[in-house]
């Protein structure tokens, strides 16, 4: 398919990627932790922010605040034309047809809830399913819980086969006279596999059932094309997109906008307040509440731009190197368990080491080095009950990561070992 991050490898191979120059972009990562130049590996958790972005957001604060869609000034006509503007943005990044099919968000979290609100307690009713992956984030698990708790719909999981790539027909095999959504992940946040989601969301669509699609990893490391894809909602959050945190889209299907509600009331998603009665403004106003983050959606659009002229496809290609680099200098390490070897996946490496302990433990020693990595569950703790383990290291890479990383990381866990296993 169109998103298949080893066949962007081929793609525009006359692209020089210049990744020190594009690393002076970011200047957290000038900076030393712990006596040694940052290492930062923990981009799946959150991504670091380019200055374009950081200059976006200062001068949206210091010359350009206001309030935006109901001010006639001068300051209020700017913030608003500049908000907006963001929306065609993310349309175009995303690929989709029109900007009312663009909702802003907060992020992924507020984005699924929305779908779980609006649409999905609409047309839902007891004894109705939704089908998940086990690899899904916590943010695709819990919202759908609400509904199993409130509605009594019933969650069917669908199991990753043993390298943890999940395959489409394996989702679609699964679907029954009551299943009425499919939730899935583009990228796994933990293993780093690669969901061939176009492939399901067309199987769905022969079979009349929607497809709501978490791209909060994939839409960061590859183009993303919903119409190609053919999914009813497109998830990202825009802290993982190199943007501020407390941003995010949600794209949804024209037709799905007639069966939404709105998920929360206030300024701005209303036409007409009555004392008996309301009515509500057009999507996507409609289900966009209150003041909203103004500042941080114009960062949001500053870190697309950024992402858009260095190409898409040329990030992928070079996180595509990174990939094969780090698989390569980690299976040099017997002593390493590294979860997951789907033949399609990103650059994200969950992992534990013999006789280390708590993966915390490997976590806090290589942060000695300036190193960062998480530890923990990543919010996916159905998939670690699946890996049997509580929880592993994780190193994610970005669009800055280098070979040089990734050796320094080697060196750290080389030390990690003798250190945790004496």
């Amino acid at each position: 398919m169109a998103n298949d991050l080893s066949s962007m490898v081929n793609d525009n191979r006359d692209m020089v990627y210049d990744v020190e120059r594009i690393r002076k972009d970011f200047p957290i990562l000038s900076r030393e932790v712990n006596g040694h130049p940052l290492v930062y590996l923990d981009t799946g958790a959150s991504a670091q922010k380019p200055q374009v972005v950081i200059d976006a957001v200062s001068r949206a604060y210091s010359e350009e605040y206001a309030n935006v869609h109901r001010g006639l000034h001068f300051l209020s006509n700017l913030a608003t034309d500049k908000y907006e503007n963001v929306r065609g943005i993310i349309r175009d990044f995303l690929g989709a047809p029109n900007d009312h099919e663009i909702l802003f968000t907060t992020g992924t979290t507020e984005a699924i809830n929305l779908v779980s609100y609006a649409w999905a307690a609409r047309v839902m009713s007891a004894g109705d399913e939704i089908l998940l992956s086990v690899l899904e984030h916590h943010a695709n698990i819990v919202p759908w819980n609400f509904l199993r708790e409130r509605l009594g719909v019933t969650l069917k999981w669908i199991e990753p086969d043993s390298c943890g790539e999940l395959r489409p027909q394996r989702v679609l095999d699964a679907v029954g006279p009551r299943t009425r959504l499919i939730a899935v992940t583009h990228m796994s946040n933990v293993l780093g596999t690669q969901v061939d989601v176009g492939a399901i969301c067309t199987g769905a669509a022969g079979l009349g059932i929607p497809v709501l699609v978490d791209g909060s990893q994939a839409a960061v490391h590859m183009p993303v094309n919903v119409r190609e894809i053919g999914c009813d909602f497109y998830a990202v959050t825009g802290h993982k997109l190199y943007g501020p945190s407390a941003s995010g889209a949600l794209y949804v299907r024209e037709e799905r906008l007639d069966e939404m509600w709105p998920f929360k009331g206030g300024g701005d998603m209303i036409r007409e307040v009555r004392r008996d009665g309301i009515t509500y403004n057009v999507p996507p106003h409609k289900f966009e509440a209150g003041t909203p983050g103004i500042v941080q959606m114009i960062g949001l659009g500053a870190a697309l731009e950024y992402l858009q002229s260095l190409g898409m496809e040329t990030i992928a290609r070079h996180e595509a190197d990174i990939r094969d680099y780090a698989l390569e200098r980690l299976a040099e390490l017997a002593w390493l368990k590294l979860q997951g070897n789907a033949p399609d996946r990103g650059a994200i490496f969950s992992f534990t080491i013999d006789g280390a302990g708590h993966p915390h433990d490997i976590s806090t020693v290589v942060d000695q080095k300036g190193i960062a990595v998480r530890a923990g569950h990543h919010c996916a703790q159905p998939l670690m009950e699946h890996l049997g383990v509580t929880a592993t290291c994780r190193a994610s890479c970005g669009l800055y990561t280098t070979r040089d990383d990734i050796d320094r990381l080697i060196e750290a866990l080389e030390l990690c070992h003798e250190l945790l296993a004496a």
